[in-house]
């Protein structure tokens, strides 16, 4: 089942995986929508994709709020008349020992991390169901497969992203396809949204040491969406070699 022309909206795509997964698909021949909080990131990656020979649009979208996932589904179907599949992929990892009390930054998780995906599933759900046909797929985290110290937040709302790609998996019926993608340790700016000074510092000397391309999940997101319309991936998990 070929990429080419089919509509993927893409949420977190100004940079890392979401950015990958955008320039990738486009060169595959589907037409990206991009969402993101960050509209001059956004606008050079249509650019670089547009100066490829690609198509793409994007919708500053912070995902936080239920309507910018509503108005990035409306600008798909505006643009290109459908809307095929949706990666929710945005998220953030202000992680930190429990004893720290970054309350604030359990919000942020919870807020982007879980109410984010749920939102992204809320606005291409009526779409996919009108049409008898959709894909959506949920970036998840190998932090929520094993479980380390200063993850658990973190780990906790991308496992509740697992539980719910799973669920709705089983109420979806034959039309509709639902996939979670697990990446390790990828080389993106996941660092940047942490607070904790220690744990900041660490945990960017580990991805330096680390970690892989987001161009690994991206072709993970393409394996996924590329197979027959009858064929469910239900689960890749894409970590580095050495990573334990």
């Amino acid at each position: 089942m070929s990429i080419v022309d089919k509509v993927i909206a893409i949420t977190g795509a100004s940079s890392g995986i979401g950015r990958a997964t955008a320039k990738l698909l486009a060169r595959r021949g589907a037409f990206v929508v991009l969402g993101a909080r960050r509209k001059d990131e956004l606008a050079a990656v249509v650019d670089e994709i547009a100066a490829a020979g690609g198509k793409a649009v994007y919708k500053t979208t912070d995902v936080r709020q239920r309507g910018d996932l509503e108005a990035l589904v409306g600008l798909a179907i505006e643009q290109y008349g459908k809307l095929d599949v949706i990666v929710n992929n945005a998220g953030i990892g202000p992680i930190s020992r429990f004893d720290a009390l970054r309350v604030e930054d359990w919000d942020a998780m919870i807020d982007v991390n879980l109410r984010g995906t749920l939102y992204g599933i809320a606005a291409a759900l009526p779409v996919f169901q009108r049409r008898q046909s959709g894909h959506i797929i949920n970036i998840v985290s190998t932090a929520g497969i094993k479980i380390l110290p200063t993850m658990g937040v973190y780990a906790a709302t991308k496992n509740a992203v697992r539980t719910i790609t799973e669920a709705l998996r089983q109420e979806s019926g034959p039309h509709l396809r639902v996939t979670e993608i697990s990446p390790g340790m990828i080389s993106t700016n996941f660092a940047d949204s942490m607070t904790d000074p220690a744990v900041k510092e660490a945990m960017g000397s580990r991805i330096g040491h680390l970690a892989i391309s987001p161009d690994a999940i991206a072709r993970g997101v393409a394996y996924a969406i590329e197979q027959p319309a009858d064929v469910d991936v239900g689960s890749i998990v894409i970590r580095p070699t050495a990573q334990d």
